[in-house]
This record gives C-alpha cells, sequence and structure tokens, in this order.
C-alpha cells in the first residue's frame, strides 16, 4: 500500500485549487493514534481454537442467508459453496481463503492530502457518531433531526482537533426525502470539512452516486486507483446478508472503495448471551462477508467490524459499557489481528438520555475497552446518546475532548533521556519543588493533557460564573466553534461540479418518504 501516499492525483482543479488552497484558514488536526502501548488479550491460543473452529462448523453445517441477491447465490455456488436455497453453506477454510486476500491496511484519501488516514496495523482513526435520527441539545431538548442540523455536526467534527474522520450519517436529516437526502449529506461532508468521510449504504444506487460524487471531488482517474470512502456494511444478525446492505458492498468493492463488514450483535437477541457464542457468531458473519467482497474484487480494502451491546433481561433494552460487552471487543480483536484485516468496535456508547453521568461512565468504558482492545477504525467516537437514537451537540464536544486522553494513553511511557528527568531528580533534591526547576520550564507545556472543556477552577471562581456543569461548558464549547469555523477551499469548479450532480440526480427521481 505504499504507492498510495505517492499516487497523484488528477489536475482536477488546478491553479485555482492551489490558490485556494494556499488562502485557507486550517484546523489543526491531531495525526491519527499509532498505539505504542500493547493490546489487552483476555483469549488464551486454546480459547481462540475453539472459537474458530466452532465459526468454521457454523458456516458449513448452519450456513448464513444472502436474502433477495440471485448473483450472489451464484457466484458463491462457482466458488465452491454448497447453496440450498438463499442458504449458503461453506466449506470449511474456504472462507479464509478468500479473505486472506484482503489488505491488511490501505489509505483513505482525504481532499486535503494532508488529512489522508491509514486504517489498520497499530493506528486507531477517530470518526463521529453515526445513524441517529434525533438530536439533542440543551436549548432545543429532543428533535427530529434537519439537514441544518446534519451541516452543524460536520463543522463541529471538522474543527475537533481529536477527530481524524468526518463520519457518514451523523445524523439522519428527516426533512429532505429519503432517496436525496445521501446527495446532501455527501455535499455536506465534502464541501464544508477536508477530512475523509463515508458513503451512502441505504440502497446500491445511493452508493454508486457516492462513487460518482467522489469521481467530481477527486477525479475520476484518481477514484480508479485509490480508496477515498470507507463505509458501513451491517449485517443483519444472526448470518443474514439482506440484499440492500449486500447490493451497496458490492458497489463499493468493485470500485475498490472500503467497506466496515460489521455484525449488529444485541446479546440475548441477536445473538447468544454468551461471550464465546457471541464471538463465534461474530467470527462467522464477519468471515463471510469479508469473503463475498473478494469474490466481487480480490483485494479490495474491508474491515472486520462488530457493534456490541448487551441487554436488559427485564426490560429488553440494549445497554452500553458493560463488562460483557468489553469482552467480546477485546476477543474480537484478537480475531481480527489473526485474520490479518483491520478493526471497527467500540465508541462513545451508553443508554443515557441527557449527557450525564451515566452516559460518561458507560462512554469511558466503551472507549477505553477499544482503545486496549486494538481497534482501528472507531465509528461513534463522540456524539452518542440514548442508546444511538440521539445525536447529542454537547456530547459531541464532550466526547470530543475526552479523545485526547486516547491520544495520550496511546503513546505510552517516555523513556528517553528527557523523560527520565534525572536532572530534575538532582536539581530539586529532597524537600524542595519541581515548579521551578529547569525540566519543568522545559516541558510544563507538553507535559500533561489538557482539557478544552472541563472545569478545574478553585469553588470560588466556579460559583462567580454561574456554577456551570458540564452541560452548560459544552453548550458555550459548541458555540464557540461554531463561530470560529471557516470552510475550508475548495476548487470554485469542483463546487459547482458537486451541486450539479446534486441537482442533476434529485430532478431524476420524485420525493420518497420512506
Amino acid at each position: 500500500m505504499a504507492e498510495g501516499r505517492t499516487a497523484r492525483r488528477g489536475r482536477g482543479g488546478g491553479g485555482a485549487a492551489r490558490r485556494a488552497a494556499r488562502s485557507a484558514v486550517s484546523f489543526d488536526t491531531a495525526p491519527v493514534i499509532t498505539r505504542q502501548i500493547p493490546d489487552l488479550e483476555i483469549l488464551n491460543e486454546e480459547a481462540l481454537e475453539i472459537i474458530e473452529a466452532n465459526a468454521e462448523t457454523v458456516l458449513e453445517e448452519i450456513g448464513v442467508a444472502f436474502v433477495d441477491n440471485p448473483e450472489a447465490l451464484k457466484r458463491w455456488k462457482e466458488a465452491g459453496a454448497d447453496v440450498q436455497g438463499e442458504r449458503v453453506h461453506l466449506p470449511k477454510g474456504l472462507a479464509r481463503q478468500l479473505c486472506a486476500t484482503a489488505p491488511r491496511t490501505y489509505i483513505q484519501h482525504a481532499r486535503n492530502p494532508e488529512r489522508s488516514v491509514e486504517i489498520g496495523g497499530r493506528n486507531l482513526v477517530l470518526a463521529p457518531v453515526y445513524g441517529p435520527p434525533f438530536v439533542r441539545d440543551a436549548a432545543g431538548g429532543r428533535r427530529y433531526a434537519t439537514m441544518a442540523d446534519f451541516e452543524t455536526f460536520v463543522k463541529l467534527g471538522y474543527m475537533s482537533k481529536w477527530l481524524h474522520h468526518s463520519g457518514g450519517t451523523v445524523c439522519e436529516p428527516t426533512d429532505v426525502p429519503v432517496n436525496k437526502r445521501h446527495l446532501d449529506m455527501l455535499l455536506a461532508h465534502m464541501t464544508l470539512s477536508d477530512k475523509p468521510f463515508m458513503g451512502s449504504v441505504t440502497e446500491p444506487s445511493r452508493a454508486a452516486d457516492s462513487v460518482a460524487m467522489c469521481e467530481v471531488l477527486f477525479g475520476k482517474d484518481f477514484v480508479a486507483e485509490n480508496t477515498v470512502m470507507t463505509s458501513l456494511i451491517n449485517i443483519n444478525s444472526p448470518l443474514t446478508f439482506d440484499a440492500t446492505m449486500i447490493g451497496a458492498l458490492e458497489v463499493y468493492a468493485a470500485a475498490n472503495q472500503a467497506a466496515i463488514v460489521s455484525p449488529f450483535i444485541v446479546g440475548g437477541a441477536m445473538a447468544p448471551v454468551s461471550v464465546a457464542g457471541t464471538l463465534t457468531q461474530v467470527l462467522a458473519e464477519v468471515l463471510a462477508g469479508v469473503a463475498y467482497s473478494q469474490l466481487i474484487r480480490p483485494g479490495a480494502p474491508v474491515i472486520f467490524g462488530t457493534f456490541v451491546t448487551s441487554i436488559d433481561m427485564n426490560s429488553g433494552a440494549p445497554t452500553f459499557g458493560t463488562p460483557e460487552a468489553a469482552q467480546i471487543t477485546y476477543g474480537v480483536g484478537q480475531l481480527a489481528r489473526r485474520l490479518g484485516l483491520p478493526y471497527r468496535s467500540a465508541g462513545s456508547f451508553n443508554g443515557s438520555k441527557l449527557p450525564d453521568a451515566q452516559a460518561a461512565y458507560e462512554t469511558a468504558n466503551s472507549l477505553n475497552a477499544g482503545l486496549l482492545a486494538g481497534v482501528n477504525f472507531m465509528l461513534h467516537a463522540c456524539g452518542w446518546l440514548e442508546g444511538g437514537l440521539v445525536s447529542s451537540f454537547e456530547k459531541f464536544v464532550m466526547d470530543a475532548d475526552q479523545l485526547g486522553i486516547l491520544h495520550h494513553l496511546a503513546r505510552g511511557v517516555d523513556v528517553s533521556e528527557n523523560g527520565q528527568a534525572m536532572d530534575a531528580i538532582r536539581e530539586v533534591g529532597p524537600g524542595g519543588h519541581y515548579l521551578g526547576c529547569a525540566h519543568t520550564q522545559a516541558n510544563f507545556q507538553t507535559a500533561f493533557w489538557r482539557s478544552d472543556l472541563l472545569d478545574y477552577k478553585p469553588f470560588e471562581t466556579w460559583d462567580e460564573e454561574g456554577a456551570r456543569d458540564t452541560q452548560t461548558l459544552a453548550s458555550l464549547r459548541v458555540a464557540q466553534l461554531l463561530e470560529q469555523y471557516q470552510q475550508p477551499a475548495l476548487d470554485p469548479g469542483i463546487a459547482e461540479g458537486l451541486r450539479d450532480f446534486v441537482a442533476r440526480r434529485k430532478a431524476e427521481m420524485p420525493d420518497a418518504f420512506v
């Protein structure tokens, strides 16, 4: 994949684009996290071999369903699978053999080359919340999301230092027809941010629109040779691949665009209540999905994904930040590394209705598990509320602030000469203090992570300023970021081409709200 970094784009915007880039206001984005710490591995070799063998048994004896997709069934039969109706039975070893052509790492290019990301290996890429139909803020409460809300989230993501990725459906804009909203969402990601983004997966033609819009943005030749989207393909667990998601996967794999093949697991509902049983089902589903992507195009980039939550056995409601979810997150990380694939999991998961203590506890548990599990692409890293039903503006900036901690934890411990600080210990000696010593003076600006949001002032100052809680501070932070926002420059010809494409596609079909 090394040549991906040096591949040259078509002329695209030409001189106008270069002049615009030189005059643009650029906001700092931290580099992709590269872990200097070990992964937490909770499964021994025997357990891993048992789970892998059981997953192969599931694929062979039980099989997976490919619904309403005769072409997929035909491809599987030609590949050597036993196809019975819509149920595909894979001989042991077939799926793993097909998965071998998927790359271990790949580069997703951003329109600003400085913000391109390499996904896989020891890297962790952070992307925002995905999919909620509702939004919440302190002023307006909970309501259906609009396109204006979507654009606001894209701007906040662009302004957030610790986020590497603009994401996809950061909220579902319900004021735009279902069959057209993907065009407006993509246009927002492409014009309001210059970070990498995700494509549409809600219908194969919308995936094709996503590829076509990228060809306008990046140039057709560049898209043909490089990956410019990473998009989410959910599996209908248990063991079912529907035509909509698989159709989108077919479009992206054929175009060499990346897909996250991700089971949607609610333990006790879509998977067994046991950790080992869930790991078995997850592995079986991902093996089948990744293998199918390679039937479409060997070498197409793909991520081993999993979304994991448990269930409250009294109410049936999903629960988050639980120890069982963490164990599955750690275990899947080991399985993904053994398969040689990038790994997607974890996020700012919580079931709270408000950005409160429950939200914070559950989010912290999930974020930290993702870091230690070796996750390479973390969707939902900020903004998630109410079990994924709500994108919260305040929670977005609260989470985005805390993502800085993941960056710092991943660095490990500095044991260089400066990190050992022996000169400081000698200078201060017994009974002194380090505030004024040379080592402190040289390192104080970078020694500790500092929050851009949380309040550490003395009580008296805090009280005089209105005794503001974290949600209030987050509301102020949202307003501050939006006030500072400046749209990244884009060649006028490319921008016009994108607007023309959206207008033409919208004119070709009547509005549909279902």
